[in-house]
This record gives structure tokens, C-alpha cells and sequence, in this order.
């Protein structure tokens, strides 16, 4: 990752601009977390790297490019990092949603089932992450 050491568990992935990819990204990290043997919250990172997948197809990947996949573990009993990485623009944020909107609630999950999350910057892009401790 950038020139620094890797964690002791550490794997990646690229997905195409395509509505496979989120699933094929569920089923990466579903695969991942039984290799590492991380069964507790597996639901939770299930879900937050379904929103988080989705939100880099829907806002963040330009025609032609692709998201990429990040999992870390660190061995000293550390928490399980997920990032995505695009290379569209913009900083997502919790929208102010209403009642009735039937979009725009993926990070209000993120947020509700990881223990922390956030945002950082690539060049170009974004890097998109949550943790579970």
C-alpha cells in the first residue's frame, strides 16, 4: 500500500465498471474472511463492502475505469480495514435524507455497522473505508 509495509493479512482486488462487480466483491470478501478465519461480524463487512462497491460504481468510477478492493488484517490483533479505491471526484457524505427517499442511505449503513469509516485522497480519486475491530 503506497511503499509501506503490508499487514500480515492483506489481499486486493479490481473490478470493472460493471454491475458484477459487487456481488464478485461480496464473494471476494466473503472468501477472504473465511481464509482468515473471521466469522463474528462477517454480515456486517458483507454489507458495508456491498454499499461501499456500489457507491464507487454509481458515483465515483468514470466510463472505462474500475474500483479497487482493498482487505487488511493487521496480526497484533488489529481491526479489519475494508478500502475502496476510485478514481472519480467528488467526497462522499451522509446525505440528509427524508423519510420517503428510497436511496442515498448506503453510508448511513456504513456508518452504523462499522466501527469507524472515512475518506481519504488518491491521486486521481478517492479512497473509501470502513473498520471492524
Amino acid at each position: 500500500m503506497n511503499g509501506t509495509t503490508e499487514p500480515p493479512c492483506f489481499r486486493e482486488k479490481f473490478y470493472r465498471r460493471d454491475r458484477r462487480s459487487v456481488p464478485a466483491a461480496r464473494e471476494f470478501t466473503q472468501r477472504v474472511l473465511a481464509d482468515w478465519g473471521l466469522g463474528g461480524r462477517s454480515d456486517e463487512v458483507l454489507l458495508c463492502v456491498s454499499e461501499l462497491a456500489t457507491n464507487a460504481l454509481l458515483h465515483g468510477v468514470p466510463p472505462g475505469r474500475g474500483f479497487r478492493l482493498f482487505l487488511s488484517l493487521d496480526g497484533d490483533g488489529g481491526p479489519l480495514r475494508v478500502e475502496v479505491h476510485d478514481s472519480g471526484g467528488g467526497h462522499p457524505r451522509i446525505p440528509e435524507t427524508g423519510e420517503r427517499d428510497e436511496s442515498g442511505r448506503g453510508l448511513l449503513l456504513v456508518e452504523a455497522l462499522a466501527d469507524k469509516w472515512g475518506v481519504g485522497e488518491r491521486a486521481p480519486g478517492k479512497i473509501v473505508w470502513c473498520e471492524f475491530g
